[in-house]
């Protein structure tokens, strides 16, 4: 929620109330995928990109497919026109979403890609680093390493290795912070971070999106 909505439930509670249980009724005969879809489309409408980023991530966590997205894009085009796509699609590849790379839209398996040296990790420490665009996290417990995608899975802001304190990985952005031995998220939001399957192949930490 913005900062200005977080003054007026504060200023006037007895209104905004009311404004707030009007749009969770409005939505209570949805299910939580098509609610956020809609508000996909409603923040692209309104070109709110700080919205779109959180409904986008809210609407993929609720099972909805990176193809569904296009198509709901696409469909909305007599209400939105090509201008409002178009910026919402350079927000999504800003994003950096798996699954949403031209390959994979077209069913491609995902690739092994070779990450790193698995002993250049040190046990029980992280690592954080680039691979083909896409920054990880990574984290060793002896022989196990979990590999996390850099970017909240709040609004998709790239955490740098710096917001990382002890085994606590805190977003510069909102301040949703994670515990990078399980990703779980430990404040403020309940989403954790994007784990990407990985494997160790001939001393070498492979990872696969």
């Amino acid at each position: 929620m913005s900062d200005a909505l977080n003054y007026l439930v504060q200023a006037r509670p007895e209104t905004m109330g009311h404004y707030f249980k009007f749009l969770k009724e409005t939505g209570k005969h949805l299910d939580p995928k098509t609610r956020n879809l809609i508000s996909v489309i409603t923040k692209v409408h309104a070109q709110t990109e700080r919205g779109f980023r959180q409904y986008l991530s809210r609407a993929l966590r609720e099972g909805c497919s990176p193809m569904e997205v296009l198509d709901a894009l696409l469909m909305a085009f007599p209400a939105l026109g090509l201008a409002k796509i178009v910026w919402a699609t350079d927000i999504i590849l800003d994003m950096n979403i798996p699954g949403f790379e031209p390959e994979a839209l077209r069913g491609e398996p995902p690739k092994w890609r070779d990450v790193m040296a698995a002993a250049d990790v040190p046990d029980g420490e992280v690592a954080r680093l680039e691979c083909e665009g896409r920054g990880l996290f990574i984290y060793r417990e002896k022989k196990s390493y979990q590999v996390y995608d850099s970017r909240c899975p709040h609004q998709s802001t790239d955490i740098p290795h710096l917001a990382l304190k002890g085994s606590t990985l805190t977003c510069p952005k909102h301040g949703w912070a994670f515990d990078v031995k399980s990703g779980d998220c430990i404040k403020k939001g309940n989403t954790p971070l994007t784990r990407i399957e990985s494997k160790v192949l001939k001393g070498r930490l492979m990872a696969r999106w």
